[in-house]
């Protein structure tokens, strides 16, 4: 069964994986350039994510949409345990929303443009003034009503296992008075872990847990550290058992 499915991936799945990228890419670069740029930016995106995952026939179990409230903004935090993650969340958290993201990611091609033009928020680390440039950006982003997706981790794990958390999102959350909504990703680990084969997609079932969105509890440091530690332990919490435990990640 193993190899059938290889083989299904590569000449079933992967032609039809190009040619949904090609179009994905276009009709969010021409969307966005001619109109709703909060439409465009996301829905092509999204059923480019779901369409994968279904032609990959992986299941997909999602709890929690009942913890979210219509038309609220919210700071998503999630673990990230792989590449799965973005088709995860992108196709099946249905919330409009913007990434932020790795300015690397901007070097994909086709991708990397449609990103830009969809406005996600491409984090620049190279010095204080681009970090802050970035984060004013994602700033504008939530004033404007729309909700933001994290890796606070900022890097995929080796092992399955999170690592630390890094404050940015928190302090994005503190600044704008806003709802972090810890998100747990299982499966996607499973499914293209970060060391394994680079080549081909293993199969596996994906859980999304939507945890209860954690309400400020003032401004300023401790309301920063409340949203932090109380965001690490729920998504610890819903990690299968054998991913519980802190991994430390050289890569963070």
């Amino acid at each position: 069964m193993k190899y059938l499915y290889r083989l299904y991936q590569l000449f079933i799945f992967l032609p039809i994986f190009l040619v949904l990228c090609i179009l994905t890419s276009l009709s969010t670069c021409i969307g966005c350039w001619l109109g709703d740029g909060h439409f465009w930016g996301y829905y092509p995106g999204k059923i480019w994510s779901w369409l994968v995952v279904k032609l990959l026939f992986i299941p997909v179990k999602v709890e929690g949409r009942e913890h979210l409230v219509e038309n609220q903004s919210y700071v998503f935090v999630a673990n990230h345990q792989g590449a799965f993650d973005i088709f995860l969340i992108y196709g099946f958290l249905n919330r409009n929303f913007k990434w932020m993201m790795k300015k690397a990611i901007r070097k994909i091609p086709l991708v990397g443009v449609a990103c830009e033009y969809a406005h996600h928020i491409f984090l620049d680390k190279s010095g204080p003034k681009k970090i802050r440039k970035s984060y004013e950006q994602a700033e504008s982003v939530l004033k404007e009503g729309m909700s933001l997706v994290v890796f606070p981790e900022g890097a995929r794990t080796f092992t399955g296992h999170m690592g630390v958390f890094r404050r940015g999102a928190f302090m994005l959350a503190d600044e704008l008075q806003l709802p972090v909504c810890p998100l747990t990703i299982n499966g996607s680990f499973n499914i293209k872990p970060r060391m394994k084969d680079l080549f081909w997609v293993f199969w596996h079932p994906m859980k999304l847990t939507i945890h209860e969105p954690i309400e400020p509890i003032g401004k300023g440091a401790d309301n920063i550290k409340n949203q932090m530690d109380k965001s690490y332990e729920v998504i610890m919490s819903a990690l299968e058992p054998k991913y519980q435990g802190f991994v430390e990640n050289p890569d963070q």
